[in-house]
């Protein structure tokens, strides 16, 4: 089967491209400590190198000593360098670029069912995708939705912030499955300190005269009986596609209800195949 995993990671290559012009230009990336610039002079070959930005957001460089690069973005410094150099005489037409050798200084989380949670940099035009790609991806277990959780404040997150943590307006939802389908709109941008939740999708229990008994992630909403059997290798020679009951607690109470393979299936039920009469 062509799993979750391969999905992300062929989207990832394939589909990223095509989004990047949905996603904030890295132009406007706001530096940080710890990141490593690269500075490029085409006045003066010996000014280019790289630059680590120091914990109080300056780094120095040749003529002009410290330069403030905290908070501001790629070419906000680009503009204040060649302002510097031009304003002390050294070029009359400063000509340097400035970009990120290193991302150092931002980082997002992603937690749940994903293959390698943990906390991961923050690169200039990240999205979800991308992300979820370097995670491993999606297990196996993961339900069909993604969390995107903006930390209150605006500003960078020490740990993890999960859902519960935070009110519905800092949380954006991504249906897994149109992601996985090319739509472009649920491949969103992230920002410094979001945390990405892979909840864990709930379960429907087969038993009986099925090959493969036991419990199964829900991936999908409107899942129907049929789907679900095959989850669990389908029925056996033995079993009765016709004779198949659901047992489904509502209210607190256990029901037996007799179902047909189009059916939908809901969160907990266990579906039982009887066995063939004859």
């Amino acid at each position: 089967m062509f799993s979750r995993r391969v999905l992300f990671l062929v989207l990832a290559c394939a589909v990223g491209p095509r989004l990047a012009a949905q996603t904030p230009p890295v132009n406007d990336y706001v530096i940080g400590a710890q990141d490593v610039l690269t500075i490029t002079s085409y006045d003066q070959a010996d000014l280019t190198g790289k630059f680590t930005v120091e914990a109080d957001g300056t780094f120095t460089f040749p003529m002009i000593g410290r330069v403030r690069a905290g908070g501001s973005t790629l070419r906000q410094v680009e503009a204040q360098m060649k302002k510097q150099l031009k304003n002390e005489g050294y070029f009359n037409n400063p000509q340097i670029t400035v970009s990120v050798e290193t991302y150092r200084s931002q980082k997002i989380f992603i937690v749940g069912e994903v293959r390698t949670p943990g906390s991961y940099v923050l690169s200039g035009d990240m999205n979800l995708i991308e992300a979820l790609a370097r995670a491993g991806s999606t297990l196996p277990t993961a339900s069909d939705q993604a969390l995107i959780v903006h930390p209150v404040a605006g500003g960078g997150a020490a740990a993890p912030v999960l859902p519960a943590d935070e009110s519905p307006d800092h949380i954006v939802r991504v249906d897994l499955h149109a992601l996985q389908s090319g739509r472009a709109g649920e491949n969103a941008a992230l920002r410094d300190g979001d945390t990405i939740f892979v909840p864990r999708a709930e379960s429907v229990y087969v038993f009986g005269q099925v090959k493969n008994p036991g419990a199964y992630a829900l991936q999908q909403k409107n899942t129907t009986v049929l789907q679900a059997l095959s989850l669990a290798g389908g029925v056996t020679d033995r079993g009765s596609t016709g004779r198949i009951k659901i047992a489904r607690m509502v209210n607190g109470n256990k029901l037996e209800l007799r179902v047909k393979l189009a059916d939908i299936v809901q969160p907990g039920d266990t579906i039982i195949v009887q066995e063939r009469f004859f």
